[in-house]
């Protein structure tokens, strides 16, 4: 399917199209969602342009997605999907800008473009053109990725408190150790779609900033890619700030995992220690030797246990002693 935004009283509506023949010529937006064969064919008549093939749209050389063709810029960016569910994942995104006209072409539903959709649809210039249209919609992934990485960013301050809670926090509760890896393994592969995605952008922007020197834009523009281009940068080193404390993270946590499997082990050993020397004693007064002088002594059974209180007794306090406990 596919959307048409044409200029309407200082707003962007939707036209219903019944007819792909009689595409509106006024319109500064069209979007293609999932497009068919016969969609692409009707956009590329009224545009005069390509439209790239879902394969062509996931090529991952630059000179394949930024690149110029019959005086219209292709772009390709990729960006997030579904990042506020367990299963995040991206999605290429085409701009091809000509003659004052924004064609999109996805095939997922990237938020951004709901939010420019319905902020476009309140208000806006009523000279509006496809290249405002495309600042509007990199601007506005732009504060999405800075959403997401703020939230990631809070989240994985909390799993850090989850790892490092004073020990007095510990006692009474089983610490789910499990949840709390598998949360780590989430957040790092939000961050790094995000950071995927930051690149993309900044490769966007970059090229529209080095081809807009032959092309007469407003200097709000220019200014608001020059604002772009500093934003991504920023963004990246604070995602690539994340991804390290998130390999931290990690890190601890495996730390503290082997600190509480070393303690049981300790515990065990020690154990073992402990009943060692009332084991041997048990064992020694368990034979059945005929020529043993204790077995005679009425006094034998409670001496024998007095000496294995005290042999247990003895390793536990040199264990304390030592503070190896």
């Amino acid at each position: 399917m596919f959307s048409v935004f044409v200029p309407s009283e200082g707003s962007l509506k939707k036209a219903v199209i019944d007819d792909l023949a009689a595409l509106p010529e006024n319109a500064v937006w069209i979007d293609l969602v999932n497009p068919s064969a016969v969609e692409d064919k009707a956009v590329e008549r009224l545009a005069g342009i390509a439209i790239p093939t879902r394969e062509d749209m996931q090529e991952i050389e630059i000179s394949s997605r930024l690149y110029i063709e019959n005086g219209a810029r292709y772009m390709t960016a990729t960006l997030m999907c579904h990042s506020d569910t367990d299963m995040p994942r991206t999605t290429a995104v085409t701009f091809i800008l000509g003659d004052h006209r924004l064609v999109t072409v996805r095939y997922d539903l990237p938020k951004p473009f709901a939010l420019v959709e319905a902020k476009l649809a309140r208000s806006c210039t009523p000279s509006i053109t496809g290249e405002m249209v495309l600042m509007e919609l990199l601007d506005a992934v732009i504060d999405r990725c800075a959403d997401i990485l703020e939230r990631c960013g809070a989240e994985i301050d909390q799993v850090s408190h989850d790892i490092f809670e004073p020990e007095s926090e510990r006692h009474g509760h089983a610490k789910q150790y499990s949840q709390i890896l598998i949360s780590i393994g989430r957040k790092g592969d939000l961050t790094s779609k995000v950071r995927e995605s930051l690149v993309s952008i900044g490769r966007v922007v970059t090229f529209l900033s080095a081809v807009v020197e032959g092309v007469k834009w407003s200097k709000d523009m220019r200014e608001q890619l020059k604002t772009m281009q500093r934003d991504v940068a920023s963004l990246t080193d604070h995602a690539s700030y994340l991804s390290n404390k998130i390999t931290f993270v990690l890190d601890a946590m495996l730390g503290v995992v082997n600190l509480e499997q070393n303690n049981i082990i300790k515990l065990f050993s020690v154990m073992a220690v402990v009943l060692m020397p009332p084991t041997l004693i048990a064992s020694i007064y368990g034979m059945n030797f005929k020529a043993m002088p204790e077995l005679e002594w009425a006094h034998g059974y409670p001496m024998a246990l007095v000496m294995m209180l005290a042999a247990a007794i003895v390793p536990y306090w040199i264990f304390k002693w030592k503070k190896w406990l």
